[in-house]
């Protein structure tokens, strides 16, 4: 995006709305966001190719930096942009078309920092939820998200908008099996923390000084049994009697700063 003051050529202009209410999905197999953070960080992120802006001048107005000459933007009213998005979707007057960032690979991040972990989800659908642990991770700097290819939900507008942002930082990596993605982290050298409510152990005793991978369920079912084989160590928040679970986004967030504040390897 230009800087602020610079001139630019846009023209809005009235068209007809493509996608129905409740999509959520941009055309042609593309991604459509919507929401400030999430389409200020698409419009801010170099690996995004996008398509289109619907929105409303306030929208525009309300961006960091100005938009550069040519790009493809139409205005429109509130009411127009509420068809392009899940229905009552909070869009804030921008809604943007976009092509789906890469693939990554498990390789591209097992050399990362090791002091940064790797968060990876059995099985969590939840866009929101799957969202929210994305916002968690890139703030207490995660390496990477790692789930399993058909058990997560699309990059999308509602994830995009729990994630605010983060869903253009923090890398993805999106796997066909699993229970091999673990085998091979660890074989990268992470010690591989499966989060379990009746696990004994409580998280900071099983939390070494080396590199990190927490291994989070979904709510309900928790961990699968075959990829609770897979963890080097199953360990539970320590929590009073007043509330018998954390939601996992929550967990997630308390279990990436405990990751966060321990003490550096000497």
């Amino acid at each position: 995006m230009a800087k602020r003051g610079e001139k630019t050529n846009l023209r809005g202009r009235a068209g007809r709305m493509q996608g129905g209410r409740g999509s959520g999905r941009a055309t042609k197999g593309g991604v459509r966001l919507w929401g400030r953070h999430a389409v200020q960080a698409a419009l801010m992120n170099p690996a995004r190719i996008h398509l289109k802006l619907w929105a409303t001048p306030e929208g525009v107005e309300s961006l960091d930096g100005e938009l550069p000459a040519g790009f493809p933007l139409e205005y429109a009213g509130p009411d127009d942009l509420a068809r392009l998005v899940a229905r009552d979707a909070p869009h804030q007057g921008l809604v943007l078309d976009c092509e789906p960032l890469e693939d990554l690979h498990l390789a591209d991040v097992l050399e990362a920092d090791p002091v940064r972990p790797l968060v990876v989800l059995d099985q969590v659908t939840d866009p929101h939820n799957v969202g929210a642990i994305m916002r968690s991770a890139a703030a207490f700097e995660a390496a990477a998200l790692i789930t399993q290819d058909r058990h997560a939900p699309p990059e999308g507008g509602v994830l995009g908008k729990a994630a605010s942002g983060a869903l253009e930082v923090l890398p993805w990596v999106r796997v066909v099996n699993l229970a091999r993605a673990l085998e091979d982290i660890a074989e990268a050298g992470y010690w591989r923390i499966g989060l379990a409510g009746e696990a004994e152990t409580d998280f900071a005793a099983a939390l070494p000084t080396g590199p990190v991978a927490l291994v989070l369920g979904a709510e309900g079912e928790g961990l699968r049994q075959n990829i609770a084989a897979h963890c080097d160590a199953l360990a539970r928040l320590p929590m009073g009697t007043a509330i018998e679970s954390l939601n996992v986004s929550n967990a997630a967030a308390v279990a990436l700063y405990a990751v966060r504040s321990r003490t550096p390897e000497e």
